[in-house]
C-alpha cells in the first residue's frame, strides 16, 4: 500500500503525517489501522520500532470526534516520561484534525479537557479518584507496553481504572512479548478481541540466514551511528551503507556526518565511504558487485521483511536501537531468520576480579530476560550514557552485597593446586568450506555462551565441520547456547563429538 489515503484516513491527517515524514504505511499500520477505525478491541502484539504509536494514534485521531471537552481516549503508559513522549508525538498530528492531547505528571494545560489523555496507571487513578478528571466519556482505552507494566506490578492499578470507564468502550492492548498475564487480561476485559499481527513461525523455526548486531543508544541516535561508522571504516569496511526510515531522516543523518567530516552519498558511489539509503531494493541493485560493504540501520527496521531486505545485502550488519525497541528487533529478526547479538562499545580487557565480574554479567546477559529492565531504565539513558547507568547499578549492588567482584557461588570454585580440568570435545557442523576460522568459533563461545577463553582448548577446523575442546563443566552450556545459531553465515548444529561407528573408539578429547 502506497499511502495512508488508501487506509481511509482523512486528508488533513494524511497531510499531517506527511509533514512528519510519514508517507507510506508500514505493514503493521496497513493491517491494524482499518481494524481500529471500526472500534474493534485488539491485542496488538508489537513494540516500539514497528510504527506502533502511529498505528493506534492515527486510527483514534481519525475516528474520534473533536471538541467534546473531556477525554475520549485514555492511554496508559509504563512511565511518566513515556506518557510525555507519546503525548508530544501524537500532539504533532492532533492539531491538524481539531484534537487536543495532554499528559498527567508533566507540564500540559487543561488535561481534563484533552481529547486524548496520557498517564501512568498510578497518575490516572489518583486524578480520577480525586475528581480532577472525568473518565465517563472515554470511548477507547489504550494500554501501552502492558508487559512492562506487568513486570513492575502495575496491572492491579489498571484493573481499578476500568471501574471508572464505560463498559462498552474500545480496548487496545499493546505488548511484546505477549505473556500469559496479558492474554488473561485481554480475555477478561476485551471481549472478542482480535490479535494482530498473527504469529508467523514459517521462518522462526527454519534455517538461520545470518547475524545482526545491535547497539543500544539514547536519542539522538546519530552519535552512536557515527561511532560505529568510524570503527567500521577503521577496521576492514570500505563502505558503510546506512539505512534510514525516510528521506528526511537520511538528510538529517547526512548533515550530522558531514559536520564531523564524513562525506556521504548515494548507494554505489565508490568515491565516498558512507552511503545513505531508504529503499533497500534500490540500494541492493546499486551496490551489487561492490566488495567491502557493511550495512548499518540507523533506525530499527519496522518488520521482518525490511530487516531481511536491508541486511541480506552484506554479511556484516548492525542496528542502532533504543532500549524500548530491543524486543521488537528480536521479534523481527526471529521472523526473518536472523540471530541478533549485542555489540557493546569497545572496552579494555580487565584482569583478576574484574574478569570475574565480566563473567557474572555475561552469564546474566545470556540467561536473564533483560528487556523489561531496559525499558524501565530508558528515561535514564536520555540523561546519562547507558554505560554510566550500568556502572552505577553495579556500584550499588556491590555496596549492598548483592553482587561481588570476587570468586563466589556464581563462578566456578578454584581447583586444588595441581589439579587439571577435564575436557570435552564438541562437534560444530560448520567448517573450512563455510569460511570458518578458529577465532570465529572462539568469539561465539565466549560471546554467545558467556564462557571465558580459558575454558576453551584446541579448535580444529575441518573441511565440513569443526571440533573444539572445552571444560567439561561448561560443555552443556556451550551446546545449548550455540545450537541453531549462525556462524560464518551458516546455521550450526552443536553437539558432543560422538564415537565413530565401527571403531569402538571415541572422539572425546583425551584427559589433560
Amino acid at each position: 500500500m502506497d499511502s495512508f489515503e488508501d487506509l481511509g484516513l482523512t486528508p488533513e491527517l494524511v497531510e499531517a503525517l506527511a509533514s512528519e515524514g510519514i508517507e507510506r504505511p508500514t505493514p503493521l499500520q496497513e493491517a491494524v489501522i482499518p481494524v481500529l477505525r471500526r472500534a474493534n478491541n485488539l491485542l496488538l502484539a508489537a513494540g516500539p520500532g514497528s510504527g506502533l504509536t502511529v498505528t493506534w494514534g492515527a486510527a483514534l485521531l481519525d475516528r474520534l470526534e473533536p471538541g467534546e471537552g473531556a477525554p475520549q481516549a485514555l492511554v496508559l503508559t509504563p512511565s511518566a516520561d513515556r506518557a510525555d513522549h507519546l503525548a508530544e508525538a501524537i500532539g504533532r498530528l492532533a492539531g491538524a484534525v481539531g484534537h487536543t492531547v495532554a499528559a498527567l505528571g508533566s507540564h500540559w494545560v487543561l488535561p481534563e479537557r484533552a481529547t486524548i489523555l496520557f498517564g501512568t496507571p498510578a497518575a490516572v487513578l489518583a486524578a480520577a479518584g480525586s475528581g480532577t478528571i472525568k473518565l465517563d466519556a472515554v470511548e477507547a482505552l489504550v494500554i501501552e507496553q502492558m508487559g512492562r507494566m506487568e513486570t513492575f506490578g502495575g496491572l492491579v492499578e489498571v484493573e481499578r481504572i476500568l471501574e471508572y470507564l464505560p463498559k462498552d468502550g474500545q480496548r487496545i492492548v499493546t505488548a511484546l512479548p505477549v505473556t500469559e498475564a496479558v492474554e488473561d487480561f485481554v480475555e477478561r476485559h476485551a471481549k472478542r478481541a482480535m490479535t494482530l499481527p498473527g504469529e508467523d513461525t514459517t521462518v522462526a523455526d527454519g534455517p538461520r540466514r545470518g547475524t545482526v548486531r545491535f547497539r543500544i543508544a539514547p536519542e539522538p541516535r546519530e552519535a552512536a551511528a557515527l561511532e560505529l561508522i568510524d570503527g567500521l571504516l577503521h577496521d576492514d569496511a570500505r563502505h558503510v551503507l546506512v539505512f534510514c526510515r525516510n528521506e528526511d531522516r537520511a538528510a538529517d543523518v547526512g548533515d550530522y556526518l558531514t559536520l564531523h567530516g564524513y562525506v556521504a552519498g548515494a548507494p554505489g558511489d565508490t568515491s565516498v565511504p558512507v552511503w545513505l539509503g531508504v529503499d533497500a531494493l534500490e540500494a541492493r541493485a546499486a551496490v551489487k558487485g561492490i566488495d567491502g560493504v557493511t550495512v548499518l540501520s540507523c533506525d530499527v527496521p519496522t518488520d521482518s521483511d525490511m530487516l531481511d531486505r536491508r541486511h541480506a545485502i552484506a554479511d556484516q550488519g548492525m542496528v542502532v536501537v533504543l532500549a524500548s525497541e530491543v524486543a521488537h528487533l528480536r521479534a523481527s529478526a526471529r521472523g526473518a531468520g536472523y540471530t541478533v547479538v549485542p555489540f557493546p562499545p569497545t572496552i579494555s580487557a580487565g584482569y583478576g576480579e574484574i574478569d570475574r565480574l565480566y563473567a557474572t554479567l555475561r552469564q546474566a546477559l545470556a540467561e536473564e530476560d533483560t528487556a523489561p529492565y531496559l525499558m524501565a531504565l530508558e528515561p535514564l539513558f536520555s540523561e546519562h550514557d547507558p554505560a554510566e547507568v550500568a556502572a552505577a547499578a553495579v556500584a550499588l549492588l556491590r555496596k549492598r552485597g548483592s553482587i561481588a567482584v570476587t570468586a563466589t557461588a556464581t563462578t566456578p570454585a578454584p581447583k586444588e593446586a595441581g589439579a587439571q580440568p577435564s575436557w570435552a570435545k564438541l562437534f560444530f557442523g560448520v567448517g573450512e568450506r563455510d569460511g570458518m576460522k578458529p577465532g570465529d568459533l572462539l568469539g561465539a563461545i565466549t560471546g554467545d555462551a558467556g564462557v571465558s577463553a580459558g575454558a576453551v582448548g584446541r579448535i580444529d577446523v575441518k573441511e565440513s565441520h569443526t571440533l573444539a575442546e572445552v571444560h567439561t563443566d561448561v560443555a552443556e552450556k556451550v551446546i545449548k547456547a550455540l545450537n541453531g545459531t549462525t556462524i560464518s553465515g551458516r546455521a550450526v548444529r552443536a553437539d558432543f563429538d560422538r564415537p565413530k561407528r565401527g571403531t569402538g573408539g571415541s572422539r572425546a578429547a583425551p584427559a589433560r
